[in-house]
C-alpha cells in the first residue's frame, strides 16, 4: 500500500479487532587507540513526559562519540493526565512526578555526574501552569529544565536514535509515540530534513476515546479514524513517499518488542534493533484490545504501568507504519536520552 492509498483505506484496525469485536551499554573501556587514557565524566538526563519519567545516567567517549549507560530508570507518572480536557497540570500528577524526581536526583548525586538536563516536552508544552511546573523543577531539584520547542525535541530525539548506528544514506523517518503527541523526524545522514509533533499520544488519545474495559469496537474505529486525520494532516504525502526505512522509539515500541519476545524481565538488549512487522503490531493490538485493564496488566513483556494505555499505543503505532507503506520497523532503545547526553557531553 502506497503512502497516497494509505489516506483512503479503511483502519486495519477493522480487521484484526472489529470484526472480533462485533460477533547499553558501549563496553568498558576507557583507553583511545595506542594506549592514550581518555577522561570521562557522567553527565544526567532526564525525560519528563506525558505518561513517564525517566532517567539516565551515562558517560560518552569524546574519541567516538560512545554512550555507556550507567544507570536508566523509568517510571509512569502520568503527568498528562487530563490535559486534554482541563488545560493545566494537576497537582495529583505533579506530585508523582516531584516524588520521582526526589529519588532520581539522589542517584544524580550518587554518580557525582558533572552536568545535568531535564527535558519537558509535550504535556508541559500545553499546559498553562507548565512554566510555573518547569521553574518548581529547576528550583526544588537542581536540574537544568527546559521546556523543549518541536524543532529542539525532533532534534535531540534524531540524534539519539541515530547514534551508535551508521547514519541513513536513504530517508529514514523516527517514530516517538508520547503520552501527549507523537513525533516524526525524517532525515538522511545527520541532516533532519523534516519533523512535526502531532497532537496524538497514548495518554491522549485514551483519554479522548476509550471509555469502556475492554474497549469498544466503535472507540477503537474512532481513535483510529482520529490518529489517520491527525497524521495525514500533519504528514503530506511528498514528505511521506521519499521514506523507505523506520525507527520507533519509545514506550510503545519497547513494549510491542517485548511482548513480542515474551521477555520477563525486560531486556534492553533484546529490545534495540528489534525488527517489529506491521503484522506483529496488528496481531498485538487485537490481542491486548481483547482485554481488560486487569488481564493486560498480567500479559508477559508489559509493564503492568502501561495497561491503562497500551491499547491505544497499539493503535497509533499501527496507523504511524501504515502512514509511510513500510512492513516493519526497527524498534530503538535510543531516544531523546541519549540526544541529551550527547549534546551536556559537548558542554550543551
Amino acid at each position: 500500500m502506497s503512502p497516497t492509498s494509505y489516506q483512503t483505506a479503511p483502519p486495519r484496525v477493522a480487521a484484526y479487532v472489529l470484526a472480533k469485536k462485533l460477533i547499553s551499554g558501549a563496553g568498558e573501556g576507557r583507553h583511545a587507540a595506542g594506549g592514550r587514557s581518555i577522561r570521562r565524566v557522567p553527565v544526567a538526563v532526564v525525560d519528563i513526559g506525558t505518561n513517564s519519567t525517566r532517567l539516565l545516567i551515562a558517560e560518552v567517549d569524546s574519541s567516538t562519540g560512545a554512550v555507556e549507560e550507567l544507570v536508566r530508570h523509568s517510571q509512569v507518572t502520568r503527568l498528562g493526565d487530563g490535559v486534554d480536557a482541563r488545560g493545566s497540570l494537576s497537582e495529583e500528577a505533579m506530585e508523582r512526578v516531584f516524588q520521582t524526581l526526589a529519588g532520581y536526583r539522589t542517584e544524580i548525586d550518587a554518580h557525582a555526574c558533572t552536568a545535568n538536563l531535564a527535558v519537558l516536552t509535550s504535556a508541559v508544552r500545553d499546559a498553562r501552569n507548565g512554566a510555573a511546573f518547569a521553574a518548581r523543577v529547576r528550583n526544588e531539584f537542581g536540574l537544568d529544565a527546559r521546556v523543549l520547542t518541536g524543532d529542539e525535541e525532533a532534534r535531540l530525539t534524531f540524534r539519539g536514535a541515530m547514534s551508535g548506528r551508521p547514519a541513513p544514506t536513504e530517508p529514514t523517518v523516527v517514530i516517538d509515540i508520547g503520552g501527549g503527541s507523537t513525533e516524526f523526524v525524517i532525515g538522511v545522514r545527520s541532516e533532519v530534513r523534516f519533523h512535526t509533533s502531532l497532537h496524538a499520544g497514548v495518554v491522549r488519545m485514551s483519554e479522548r476515546h476509550i471509555h469502556s474495559d475492554p474497549p469498544e469496537a466503535q472507540e477503537l474505529q474512532e481513535l483510529a479514524l482520529d490518529a489517520r486525520a491527525t497524521y495525514l494532516d500533519g504528514l503530506p504525502p511528498d514528505v511521506r513517499e521519499p521514506v523507505r526505512r523506520g525507527i520507533a522509539v519509545a514506550g510503545t515500541a519497547t513494549s510491542a518488542a517485548s511482548i513480542d519476545q515474551e521477555l520477563d524481565p525486560y531486556d534492553p538488549a533484546k529490545v534495540h534493533g528489534y525488527p517489529l512487522l506491521l503484522a506483529t503490531v496488528e496481531m498485538l493490538l487485537a490481542r491486548l484490545a481483547d482485554l481488560d485493564e486487569e488481564e493486560r496488566q498480567k500479559v508477559t513483556g508489559l509493564d503492568p504501568r502501561r495497561a491503562p494505555t497500551i491499547v491505544a499505543g497499539m493503535i497509533l503505532l499501527e496507523e504511524a507504519i501504515g502512514a509511510f507503506a513500510l512492513d516493519e520497523v526497527e524498534v530503538s532503545e535510543h531516544d531523546i536520552l541519549h540526544g541529551g547526553v550527547l549534546l551536556l557531553s559537548e558542554g550543551g
